[in-house]
């Protein structure tokens, strides 16, 4: 693990949208930062992102069915991490994201505001990103 790694992104990818958050391996704490469209200017706004945050590491939601079998969008989202790893020369983990979608949701509904599908993409990027760091404390600095 390189000494320069200050953040880890999160990517909650969607056919239409990826939810993007980060957090900073010293204070742990994931926040949702954007929302990006899955477009041809996608990868090019993900490297501004990284240099800008300092990313050492990315973290990429995995989506199972309910029982954990591989679905459709598990393998779209498995062909967009190999297309991810070649425009970045970082370390890439797999993260489940069962239920960080509804999470999200539910979440926003409670606050009584309203809110956007985006909204909902960059905070269940969060969730995921939450997860990993619980399952990574051995990263702390």
């Amino acid at each position: 693990m390189p000494t320069t790694l200050k953040s880890v992104l999160a990517l909650d990818v969607g056919s239409k949208r990826v939810g993007v958050a980060v957090a900073s391996l010293q204070a742990r704490l994931p926040r949702p930062l954007v929302t990006l469209s899955a477009d041809d200017k996608l990868f090019a706004q993900l490297a501004a992102i990284v240099r800008r945050e300092e990313v050492g590491r990315l973290v990429v939601g995995l989506p199972r069915g309910l029982d954990g079998q591989q679905t459709a969008q598990t393998e779209s989202t498995l062909t967009f991490t190999k297309t991810l790893q070649s425009h970045f020369d970082l370390p890439i983990d797999m993260q489940d994201e069962a239920l960080t979608s509804k999470h999200a949701e539910e979440e926003l509904s409670k606050r009584g505001k309203p809110y956007q599908p985006a909204d909902i993409d960059a905070l269940a990027a969060t969730y995921i990103l939450e997860d990993w760091l619980r399952e990574h404390q051995e990263l702390a600095h």
